[in-house]
Parts: structure tokens; C-alpha cells; sequence
């Protein structure tokens, strides 16, 4: 999963993108707002966290508002020293889905993020499910019949997202702008050997794979929608 990271204090903006990454997310960073627009704007994210009072042309509020007149739904958190209530009431108002107060413990953050990025799920359980396979994104553990599979980093980011896409065929184009950020070097067949991987830890064999190819389309999870 994706994060956009707007904020101008770069201990703070690179401390959530330190504490995001070893949770599995891949994470871009813009300290600024203009730079904050443009990437909202630009690229597909699953959710933003945005400070409110970031500097440049483009605050937060007209981030969030620039955002949503573009019809982007992604998940908006705003981080914010302003905690009056009318600011909060304002800042929900303009699209904002959350609103955290700084200063915040990460785990805060952490667990806003998730319930946020369950949300289009409308499901509470954190669990994720297919037949015999689970994936618990909070304790980084995938199961197939009951037996644990050990998955690298982005092995493990790559089947969280295939799987909360399940039945949708996804190009090789919104996988890599899900899992991995604007400083990874991507070669043409790194999502084939991604995919490879994951085939070769979750299937069972004599068994159809979990993960189709839809040869010139991409890759499908599960059974086609």
C-alpha cells in the first residue's frame, strides 16, 4: 500500500516515513504544498496524511479541496497543530476522513491509518481471507491451511494489495505505483518476479495458482469480478 507524506518538518515527515516503511507501506514524502498538490494530484494513492498548515501556495485545506473537486477519494488524514474546534470542524468539512492533533504517538497515527485503509472494505475484521489463505497486516503473518509462509517485505506488501483487490485485474502499472515509491529502481519484469515469487510460496501444488495472468491486461487474485 501507498502513502503520500505532506509535510514541511522533515524530522517529523521523516520519522512517519521511517515508522510506515517498516510496517510494510511504501511511502513519498513532499515538504511543501505545492509539491504536495502536484503529487496528490499526479499519482495514485491509497491514502494521504497532510499537514494543514504546510507551506507554499497550496495549504492543506486547498490540497484537500483541489483533491476532491477532482474527484480523488483517497483517505485524507490531516495532521495539525491547529486543535481549536472550529479549525477541526473546518478541516472535516473540506474532505479531511480523520484529524490528528500534533504532537501524536506514532501508534496513533498507525492504527488511524489502518482503520482507514479498512474502510473501503466495509469490513472490521483486519484479517484478510481467500479459501485457506490469510494475511494478518498488523502482525505480518500469512498463513496457507493453517501453516505460515515467510514472505519478504515486498512480497508481503505485494499479496496484502493483490488481496484487497481481489477479483479485479490489476496492470503491472497500478501494482508498481501501490508498492513501490518514486525512488525505487523498477526494471520491466520486476513485478513478473514478484509475482513469481508469491506463486511459488502460497500455491499448493496440482492446484490452480491464486494469482492469474491476464495475458496483455495484468493480474487477478481470486476469482474475476
Amino acid at each position: 500500500m501507498r502513502i503520500l507524506v505532506v509535510e514541511d518538518e522533515h524530522k517529523i515527515a521523516n520519522a512517519i516515513k521511517k515508522g510506515l516503511e517498516q510496517e510494510y507501506f511504501a511511502v513519498d514524502v513532499a515538504y511543501n504544498g505545492d509539491n504536495g498538490l502536484d503529487c496528490a494530484l499526479a499519482d495514485d494513492y491509497d491514502l494521504v496524511i497532510l499537514d494543514r498548515m504546510i507551506p507554499g501556495e497550496s495549504d492543506g485545506i486547498k490540497i484537500l479541496k483541489e483533491m476532491r473537486a477532482n474527484n480523488i477519494h483517497t483517505p485524507v488524514i490531516f495532521v495539525t497543530a491547529k486543535d481549536a474546534i472550529n479549525d477541526r470542524v473546518n478541516g472535516l468539512n473540506s474532505g479531511a476522513d480523520d484529524y490528528l492533533i500534533k504532537p501524536f504517538a506514532f501508534e496513533e497515527l498507525l492504527a488511524r491509518v489502518r482503520a482507514l485503509l479498512r474502510r473501503p472494505q466495509d469490513n472490521l475484521d483486519p484479517i484478510l481471507k481467500y479459501k485457506s489463505l490469510t494475511l494478518d497486516p498488523q502482525n505480518f503473518i500469512v498463513k496457507r491451511k493453517g501453516k505460515v509462509i515467510e514472505l519478504t517485505t515486498k512480497e508481503f506488501a505485494l499479496l496484502e494489495y493483490i488481496m484487497r483487490n481481489q477479483g479485479r485485474i490489476l496492470t503491472k502499472e497500478n501494482i508498481i505505483s501501490h508498492i513501490w515509491d518514486f525512488d525505487a529502481d523498477i526494471l520491466p519484469n520486476t513485478v513478473e518476479v514478484y509475482i513469481g515469487y508469491l506463486r511459488n510460496k502460497i500455491d499448493i501444488p496440482k492446484e490452480h495458482s491464486l494469482i492469474k495472468t491476464k495475458r496483455g491486461f495484468g493480474y487477478v487474485f481470486g476469482e474475476e469480478k
